[in-house]
C-alpha cells in the first residue's frame, strides 16, 4: 500500500540530479548494498529541469521509502531537505557537485561513493537543524525555502548571480572566490536596516550578510568557526566596508585565521589578542530579518534565488534527519 512503511521490507529511494550523476556507478553500489542489508528494490526518482528534487522527493516519501538518497549539487541536496524537512524520513547524501557544502560539514567523503552508499543503508540517523528563509520580492510575492548551510544578500549573492556556468564547471568553487573579489573590488556597500532575534531594527553598511547553518566552506575554509548543525542557532556573519583594501582584511580574517590559526590552541590565543571585528562580525540568533532600498540577489547554499527587497526566517531545530557514519563526526 502506498505511503505505509510498517510490515514491510524497508525500501530506499534516489533522487538524482542526471546531469551530475555518475547513474552506472551509483547503481552499481545501491544494489550491492541493497542485497547486503536485504533490503527491497530501490526505486530511482529523476529531478526535472524546473524542479531541483522538490517534487521527486515528495512522491519517494508518498510511495513509502524508509531513506532517500540525494545525488546531485548543493541545490538537488537543499530540494531533497526541503521535501523531507519534519517527517523524520532519513536522507543520504551522494556529493555530486561542485561545493558539495552540507557533505563537508558531515565529514561524509567526497570520492567515496560506496562509503556514503553504506551509509545509507547501515548508517546511524543524525538529525540536525534547517535554516530557514521567507523572500519577498518586488512585486510582494512571497516564498518560503530551507537552506542547510548559508544563505545570503549582498555581494556574495551577486557573484553567484554573475558566476557563469562554464567557469563554474572548469574552476569549481573557485569561480565564486574569483567572482567575489571582483565584486568586492567594484561594487559599492549594500545598505540594510536588520534585526535579530526581535531586536530593534538597525541600520548598517556592509559588503554582504550571510546567514549560516554551518560553517566549512571548500578548501578548509572556516567560514563562521563557531556554526553548529544541531544547535539550534543561526550564525550572522556581516562583512564590513573599511576602506579601499577592506576585502584583503576580510580574506585574511576568513582564510587565515578562520582556516589555519584557529584549528590549534596556540592559533586561537593569537587571534584572541590581535582580534578584529571591524571587517568581520558575527551574531548568533533564532531569528533574523533584512530588508534593502532596491531588489538585491539572494543566494541558498550557493544556488541563485533571484532578487528581493526583504528576506527573514528563523531555525527549524532538528528538522531534517540524516544517515550518517560513526567516523565522519571526527573527520567534520
Amino acid at each position: 500500500m502506498p505511503g505505509t512503511r510498517s510490515h514491510h521490507i524497508p525500501w530506499a529511494a534516489v533522487v538524482y540530479q542526471p546531469f551530475k550523476t555518475d547513474l552506472p556507478a551509483l547503481r552499481a553500489a545501491v544494489a550491492q548494498h541493497e542485497r547486503a542489508a536485504a533490503w527491497g528494490a530501490t526505486r530511482w526518482y529523476e529531478t526535472a529541469a524546473d524542479d531541483a528534487g522538490v517534487a521527486a522527493a515528495r512522491q519517494a516519501i508518498a510511495d513509502g521509502a524508509n531513506v532517500v538518497l540525494a545525488s546531485g549539487g548543493d541545490g538537488t541536496v537543499r530540494a531533497v531537505a526541503e521535501a523531507l524537512r519534519g517527517s523524520g524520513i532519513p536522507v543520504a547524501i551522494v556529493p555530486q557537485g561542485t561545493g558539495n557544502l552540507l557533505a563537508r560539514n558531515l565529514g561524509a567523503p567526497l570520492n567515496r561513493l560506496d562509503e556514503v552508499v553504506r551509509a545509507a543503508f547501515t548508517g546511524r540517523n543524525r538529525a540536525i537543524d534547517l535554516g530557514i528563509v521567507r523572500i519577498v520580492r518586488a512585486d510582494e510575492s512571497e516564498s518560503e525555502h530551507v537552506f542547510l548551510v548559508l544563505a545570503g544578500m549582498g555581494l556574495d549573492a551577486r557573484a553567484i548571480s554573475a558566476t557563469k556556468a562554464t567557469l563554474k564547471k572548469r574552476l569549481g568553487w573557485l569561480a565564486y572566490v574569483d567572482a567575489g573579489v571582483r565584486t568586492m573590488i567594484s561594487d559599492r556597500p549594500l545598505q540594510i536596516h536588520y534585526s535579530v532575534d526581535r531586536s530593534p531594527v538597525q541600520p548598517l553598511s556592509v559588503y554582504t550578510v550571510m546567514i549560516g547553518n554551518c560553517g566549512l566552506m571548500p578548501g578548509g575554509v572556516l567560514l563562521i568557526p563557531d556554526a553548529r548543525l544541531d544547535d539550534g542557532r543561526l550564525d550572522v556573519v556581516a562583512l564590513h566596508p573599511l576602506g579601499r583594501f577592506a576585502w584583503l582584511r576580510i580574506w585574511r580574517k576568513i582564510g587565515w585565521e578562520n582556516g589555519v590559526l584557529r584549528r590549534t590552541r596556540a592559533g586561537r590565543r593569537i587571534i584572541d589578542l590581535v582580534r578584529d571585528t571591524r571587517s568581520v562580525s558575527y551574531l548568533r540568533a533564532e531569528r533574523y530579518a533584512l530588508a534593502v532600498a532596491q531588489p538585491e540577489p539572494v543566494q541558498l547554499d550557493g544556488d541563485d534565488f533571484g532578487v528581493a527587497l526583504a528576506v527573514s526566517g528563523d531555525v527549524d531545530p532538528g528538522a531534517l534527519v540524516v544517515r550518517v557514519l560513526p567516523e565522519w563526526r571526527a573527520r567534520a
